[in-house]
């Protein structure tokens, strides 16, 4: 039927992008069969947003701390800012710029932060809704932003520069003050020498009235800020990284590039009072001891029962090579060196109070790391760590696969962490995480969600994804199965890829059934089953499997029957091996074609924990010389017992309840003799590059491209230029046809069967839907001895580009899910084990199609790279066809149930994310998501039902998308609160003795002295003032900012009240100091009046 292209129309409308095109479904059978199934799905229900943001901030690059609010912020070189309150508070913001943030600073228990970026920029944020916001930017234009410094209970920001000079901004207005503190009139006039950048500012904890002020060459200035001038000049010889003041103002000490730690009296000119060289070596004659690596920052924190804490990061000394980064505490005359497991970015000592000038009583310290976040706790002997409650642990090892499920049997999130809080690390600090600030949302969504990722040293991860929090639930390390004891001789040539020979390529799980396989790079194929009870597994059940891709010179191979099961399916000569061998064992090999793994399974016995223990293992052998192809495509049904995984050379089905092969076969003996393909024979080997390890996603760059490609076209346009490498031999590209896409169904095997039979559809790299009828025997003993029956019944349907998914739906449009079991304890004693065999292997029904009439029809939806079609069974007529994209390709699609309907969602290369009713394909959802995808996105986007979907969005972090109106309109609601009213703490007491002498903390007007009035106005060209948004973005969902208005009409309320409550004491005590000083001079009066001037 003729096909006219309305996306024109569309794209005027949607605004999308040309290079998304889609066409009408063409309905091919009478309008009768259309309407058979009323779709409720409209475009209505469909909207895009980003959830929540999971993981470590990925490249962190600052850090600040609000004591009162117990709020952590994090800003990273890429722009990002991530806010953490207590476990399941978190929130993610991003500046536009996209520059490094360079330094953060809250305005302590306001609920706003100031940001500085490498782009000289300074932004204030809002935090006082649930999507924080930019309030106000200044972007600097003449001088570069090395420093700031936020006085606590001030409005007045000072930003220190590269050309050393110092501008105050009034971070209420964001406006610059008049009042600059210029380089030169900081330091002596004598100095010939720029004094280098501004590195440090901070003022006297007891006098807001003085600055100090540290260049990076060395000096430090004491500014008075009343009388414009420096007081004191401090010069010492090294250059200075960080500056750190005594909470009395009479010390502070200074970090420097040889790894000295110099203290000075504010009063003393000349030299300091002592320097220490923490790590040097002290030489016996009395000299300067030996010059260290740099203390890059430097932190003095005063308790007041003992000793001051200094702590510091570097200053290590040169000759410990390949010693791990360090953060050093001296407490005292201890000195204890903390090493930890990555560079350190910024650290924080946390403290009891906000003050600066009363004793700090540090507790524990922040350590942000380029991949961690350590948090020690300073009052528990030895310094534990804190147990880090956050989800911070995804890149451990980094991810290569991913599987997203939402709507999970409600017992499985309990059983999983059951298992997996065995597996918990010991020696933490006891005392509670002291990050605690925020408070959770109030989310009403009720099912369960976990996320699977799979990495690259073989483990896989569980999380709890439920209410848009993340938890690790349970870690399986997949390793433990093989030998490691490979030995550097043995790797053989370089060609073998042997960095990550565990990684994850594939996962499939069986919820119902809690089933887990995973496949591996190393052609190899895992079963794990879930056991709730310890187990010792004397051997490892192991099954080779020769999957070899041959075609005689003469004529292509007829699919014989679907009973083969040889070790050698394809009758072609085995042809001479090319090259050296590239594997351990090979050396000895020549064309007998021996057995060889990629890796070795474990001979000793297995200690198996709860949790997931293995059940079978599956490897791919080398076959005369050759390595393994890489598994492609991987499936499991538990009701049938069956697994099966596919490569560029055909399927393996295994029965892993017989544990043996029921099916080997090569992709064209599918096809039997109705291979629509004109085959070319191969032409001689040419050296194949072996299946290595995966391409690490974590440095994924646009040139490794056998991540994630189509397997259709030669040619792409974008960043997806194709090559297959490890599965792309010198043949011609139409003999090799990978296996894509499985699914086990119970359907229509053949054109006009009226009965349902158990079948395997296998789509390929070419756009073939493949069918298998399984004939399976009866469940309980019978299901342990006779073999199953595969027989190939043939091509159902052909598609544009690769088959990436299939799905059935029964004839009222519903979802027909495989057959599945449901769970029970495999490890039972050895006489109930006979009745629990029976009882387990009887299938569950679950489809509504055992209850289906014979006449009764089922729908197969297919999706390809480029097109979907559904079929009609059992008459296999195409009723709905839609083309997808034509100048993309599908990376992801799935079938998933949504709002008690189902539609199918796709991502495509070209950033597009789009939805379809199902069965019509009508387009109901098109948005330009990501505009520039990279490997990494396409390996790990899952879509999964009620509308979630997922990806890694850095190799660090996972990003959470909705395509559901509903839950876009309810997350706000979900989101967590990060600013909560709190009284800020009482200021310390100033003594009697100090209030009467002067003494104590020194007040200062900033006010009078930087307002316009006094200062002047700054220089417009010096930087530009951009109002930003105010928080309308944070309040598309709902009226988070009134709220956010109303706790700070709350806030100013109370604030207000309690002026007004002290100005009324303030004026009854006036008012009676009034009236005693009325009577005593009345009273003086009465008795001086009746006196003469030389009586008194």
């Amino acid at each position: 039927m003729k096909k006219f292209n309305i996306r024109k129309v569309l794209d005027g409308l949607k605004e999308a992008s040309s290079s998304s095109s889609s066409s009408t479904p063409s309905v091919q059978v009478g309008p009768q069969e259309n309407n058979l199934i009323q779709e409720t799905l409209q475009s209505e229900h469909f909207q895009l947003c980003k959830t929540v943001r999971h993981g470590f901030p990925y490249q962190p690059s600052s850090m600040a701390f609000d004591p009162v609010q117990k709020i952590l912020a994090i800003g990273t070189q890429s722009g990002a800012l991530r806010l953490f309150g207590r476990p399941g508070v978190e929130c993610y913001c991003q500046h536009e710029s996209g520059a490094a943030v360079i330094q953060l600073q809250f305005l302590i228990n306001e609920g706003a932060l100031v940001s500085a970026l490498a782009d000289d920029s300074v932004h204030l944020w809002n935090l006082r809704q649930k999507r924080p916001a930019v309030l106000h930017s200044l972007k600097f234009n003449r001088e570069r932003i090395t420093f700031c410094h936020l006085p606590f209970q001030s409005k007045w920001l000072y930003i220190g520069t590269e050309r050393g000079n110092i501008h105050i901004v009034n971070v209420e207005s964001f406006m610059l003050s008049g009042y600059v503190i210029m380089w030169n009139k900081a330091i002596e006039l004598s100095s010939k020498t720029h004094p280098g950048p501004v590195v440090h500012i901070s003022d006297n904890p007891m006098d807001e009235g003085k600055l100090i002020i540290g260049f990076e060459s060395g000096i430090v200035v004491l500014w008075d800020l009343k009388s414009k001038k420096a007081d004191y000049r401090y010069t010492y010889d090294e250059a200075i990284h960080s500056v750190a003041w005594h909470h009395d103002g009479k010390q502070f000490i200074c970090s420097h590039s040889d790894g000295t730690l110099t203290i000075w009296n504010i009063r003393g000119q000349g030299k300091p009072i002592q320097t220490i060289t923490p790590h040097g070596k002290q030489p016996k004659d009395g000299k300067k001891s030996e010059s260290c690596k740099p203390i890059l920052k430097v932190e003095y924190k005063t308790t007041r029962n003992g000793d001051p804490f200094i702590i510091f990061s570097g200053g290590l000394s040169y000759d410990t090579v390949g010693r791990r980064p360090c953060l050093t505490v001296m407490h005292g005359k201890s000195i204890a060196v903390l090493e930890m497991d990555y560079p350190i970015v910024d650290f924080l000592t946390l403290c009891e109070t906000p003050y600066p000038n009363d004793f700090q009583e540090p507790y524990a310290v922040v350590v942000l790391l380029e991949k961690d976040l350590v948090v020690i706790d300073l009052a528990q002997n030895g310094y534990p760590i804190f147990e880090n409650p956050y989800p911070l642990t995804i890149h451990e090892s980094p991810v290569t696969c991913c599987e997203y499920f939402a709507d999970c049997p409600v017992d499985l999130i309990p059983a999983l962490y059951s298992v997996g809080s065995r597996q918990k690390r010991q020696g933490y600090s006891k005392k509670e995480w002291p990050i605690s600030g925020g408070n959770w949302g109030q989310g009403t969504q009720s099912y369960s969600e976990i996320i699977i990722t799979g990495h690259a040293d073989g483990t896989v991860k569980f999380w709890d994804a439920s209410a848009i929090m993340l938890q690790v639930l349970y870690k399986l390390k997949t390793a433990k199965v093989f030998d490691r004891n490979r030995s550097k001789e043995d790797k053989g040539s370089t060609e073998v890829s042997d960095e990550d020979p565990f990684a994850i390529q594939i996962m499939a799980w069986c919820p119902e059934s809690r089933m887990l396989c995973v496949a591996g790079v190393s052609a190899n194929v895992i079963i794990y089953r879930f056991s709730k009870l310890e187990v010792t597994t004397e051997v490892v059940q192991l099954l080779e499997v020769r999957m070899q891709y041959e075609l005689n010179e003469t004529e292509s191979p007829d699919g014989g029957g679907g009973e083969q099961t040889s070790a050698h399916p394809t009758p072609g000569a085995s042809p001479q091996t090319s090259g050296p061998p590239s594997h351990p064992s090979t050396s000895s090999n020549n064309s007998d074609g021996g057995n060889i793994p990629c890796l070795k399974v474990r001979s000793s016995p297995l200690k198996q924990s709860p949790g997931y223990q293995v059940d079978l293992v599956v490897q791919s052998v080398w076959v005369s010389g050759e390595p393994p192809q890489q598994i492609t495509s991987l499936a499991m049904n538990s009701s049938y017992g069956l697994l099966v995984f596919g490569n560029s050379n055909g399927l393996a089905v295994v029965d892993y309840i017989q544990k043996t092969v029921v099916l080997n076969l090569g992709t064209v003996e599918l096809y039997g003799s109705n291979d629509p393909y004109q085959r070319q024979p191969r032409s001689p080997r040419k050296a194949r590059q072996p299946s290595g390890g995966l391409c690490d996603i974590n440095e994924c760059s646009a040139t490794s491209e056998d991540c994630c490609k189509s397997p259709t076209s030669d040619h792409r346009d974008n960043s997806f230029s194709r090559s297959r490498s490890s599965s792309v031999t010198s043949i011609d590209k139409e003999a090799r046809e990978t296996i894509n896409s499985f699914h086990f169904c119970e359907t229509f095997a053949r054109k006009g069967d009226s009965t349902l039979t158990p079948c395997l559809y296998v789509g390929t790299s070419l756009g073939t839907v493949l069918v298998l009828a399984l004939t399976l025997p009866p469940a309980g003993e019978q299901r342990q001895l006779q073999p199953i029956i595969i027989s190939p019944t043939g091509m159902l349907v052909r598609l544009k580009g690769s088959i990436m998914r299939m799905a059935f739906l029964d004839s009222a449009g519903s979802l027909l899910p495989s057959a599945f079991e449901t769970w029970c304890e495999p490890n039972v004693t050895a006489d109930g084990e006979e009745r629990e065999k029976i009882r387990k292997r009887r299938p569950v029904s679950v489809s509504p199609s055992t209850s289906q009439e014979l006449n009764e029809s089922q729908f197969a939806v297919v999706c390809s790279e480029k097109q979907a079609k559904v079929i009609s069974l059992p008459s296999q007529t195409c009723i709905y066809k839609h083309s997808i994209t034509e100048a993309s390709f599908v990376l992801r699609a799935d079938v998933v149930q949504m709002n008690q309907s189902v539609c199918m969602a796709c991502f495509c290369a070209n950033g597009h994310i789009m939805t379809l009713s199902v069965p019509g394909l009508r387009p109901l959802m098109d948005v330009n998501y990501l505009p520039l995808t990279d490997m990494r996105i396409a390996r790990t986007f899952c879509f999964t039902n009620l509308g979630q979907a997922m990806y890694l969005c850095s190799p660090t972090e996972i990003q959470r998308i909705t395509y559901s109106q509903e839950t876009c309109e309810n997350l706000q609601e979900m989101l967590g609160e990060l600013f909560t009213p709190v009284e800020t703490p009482e200021a310390p007491n100033r003594g009697f003795f100090k209030g009467l002498f002067g003494g104590g903390a020194q007040s200062l007007d900033r006010e009078e002295l930087f307002g316009e009035i006094v200062a002047g106005k700054a220089s417009r060209s010096l930087a530009q003032h951009i109002p930003g948004p105010g928080g309308i973005e944070g309040m598309k969902g709902a009226a988070s900012g009134v709220v956010g208005d109303l706790a700070r009409a709350r806030i100013a309320l109370d604030e207000r009240g309690q002026k007004l409550g002290e100005m009324e004491e303030r004026t009854a005590a006036m008012m009676a100091s009034a009236d005693s000083f009325s009577k005593h001079a009345h009273d003086m009066m009465l008795k001086c009046k009746d006196k003469k001037w030389y009586q008194f």
